[in-house]
C-alpha cells in the first residue's frame, strides 16, 4: 500500500497532475491528496488549480463542476460509477417541467446534482454557504430548491422562506437511526451530537450543531466538548480525528447492522488507492461537458464563488 501511495506522489509530479479528495475518501486516498475538503472548498480550489491534469478522487458530480471551472484541463476520475443519489433522483427532462410549473421563480440548486441540471439553474450552492446563497435572493422572488429536500427544508427553517423543495434526499444521510442515536446517546449523555443538514428533520432535532462537512470538523476543534457522535458519512471521521487526536469521535448509527454500524457511501467508496493509480496512468476515465451545458452551468457555479468571497 504505501509503495502504490509512492508511485501515485511520483506520478502527480511526472505529470504535472494534482489530486483533489473529497472528505468521504477512504483515509489512503485522503494521506496522499494535495487538498482535501468538503464541496465548497473543493470548487474554490479547482477554480483556482494549476495543473495540466485534475484527478478527482470524489463522485461524479464534483468531477463535472471541476471540469465545468477548467475546460482546458483533463479532468479525470478514478471510478465513473462514482455517482450520487441526490444527482439521480432530478432528471433534466422531469426537472425542466417542474421548473415550467413554477414559473417566475429563482432556480438554486445544490451541487450534489448534474451539470445539465446545473444548467438549467440561477444559483448553485453547498451545504457550507446555502443559506447565504438562499437570503442573497430577495425575500419577494419566490424560489425552486432542489434536489435535496432535507436540506432545502432546514433552510426553510432557518430563514422563514417557502422555497419550493424538489422531493430529492441523500441516501448515506436518511440512512441514520433515530431510536438507535437516542440509546447512543443515553450511552454517551456528555456527548454532542453533530449533523450534516442533508439529514432529516427529527435527526436534525438531535444535534447540538448542523453544518458542513468543513464546518463540523471546525466546530469540534473550537467546542469545549471532549466527545461526540457524528451523523454524517463515516469518511469525515479520518481529518477530524487528525484535527482533534485528543477527542472521542463516535459515528451516528444507521439502520443497517454493518459492520461499522456506521453511514458510508458507497458512491465514494468505489474509489480504491489502485483505481487512483490506475487512472493517473492511463489518463482516463475522462470527464467531459459539452460546451453549451458547460457555459451555461459555468454563471450559477460562478455566482456562487463570488457570494461565498464575501
Amino acid at each position: 500500500m504505501e509503495k502504490l501511495k509512492e508511485k501515485i506522489v511520483q506520478l502527480k509530479k511526472e505529470k504535472n497532475a494534482v489530486l483533489l479528495a473529497h472528505y468521504y475518501q477512504e483515509p489512503d486516498i485522503q494521506e496522499i491528496a494535495d487538498y482535501v475538503g468538503d464541496s465548497l472548498g473543493l470548487s474554490q480550489v479547482a477554480a483556482e488549480v494549476d495543473a495540466k491534469i485534475i484527478l478527482f478522487a470524489g463522485v461524479h458530480f464534483m468531477a463535472e463542476t471541476t471540469k465545468i471551472l477548467n475546460p482546458n484541463k483533463k479532468v479525470i476520475l478514478p471510478d465513473l460509477e462514482a455517482g450520487c443519489s441526490l444527482a439521480d433522483a432530478c432528471p433534466e427532462y422531469i426537472f425542466k417541467k417542474f421548473i415550467e410549473a413554477h414559473p417566475n421563480h429563482i432556480v438554486i440548486t445544490y451541487v450534489n446534482c448534474s451539470s445539465a441540471i446545473k444548467a438549467l439553474s440561477h444559483l448553485v450552492c453547498t451545504s457550507s454557504n446555502a443559506i447565504k446563497i438562499v437570503e442573497s435572493v430577495p425575500e419577494n422572488i419566490p424560489i425552486i430548491f432542489a434536489p435535496d429536500k432535507n436540506l432545502g427544508h432546514y433552510i426553510n427553517q432557518q430563514t422563514g422562506r417557502k422555497m419550493v423543495l424538489w422531493d430529492g434526499s441523500c441516501v448515506v444521510h436518511e440512512a441514520f437511526s433515530l431510536d438507535k442515536l437516542i440509546a447512543l446517546h443515553q450511552e454517551h449523555p456528555d456527548a454532542k451530537i453533530i449533523a450534516h443538514p442533508e439529514s432529516e428533520t427529527h435527526i436534525l432535532e438531535t444535534a447540538s450543531y448542523i453544518g458542513s462537512t468543513a464546518g463540523m470538523i471546525d466546530y469540534v476543534q473550537s467546542s469545549y466538548a471532549q466527545k461526540f457522535i457524528v451523523a454524517t458519512e463515516a469518511g469525515i471521521l479520518h481529518k477530524m480525528q487528525e484535527a482533534v487526536p485528543e477527542k472521542i469521535l463516535i459515528p451516528a448509527p444507521s439502520f443497517d447492522d454493518n459492520t461499522c454500524a456506521c453511514s458510508e457511501c458507497a458512491f465514494m467508496k468505489k474509489n480504491t488507492l489502485q483505481k487512483v493509480y490506475d487512472c493517473l496512468v492511463n489518463e482516463s476515465p475522462e470527464i467531459l461537458v459539452a460546451e453549451d451545458i458547460r457555459e451555461k452551468a459555468l454563471i450559477p457555479i460562478q455566482r456562487m464563488l463570488e457570494l461565498s468571497k464575501s
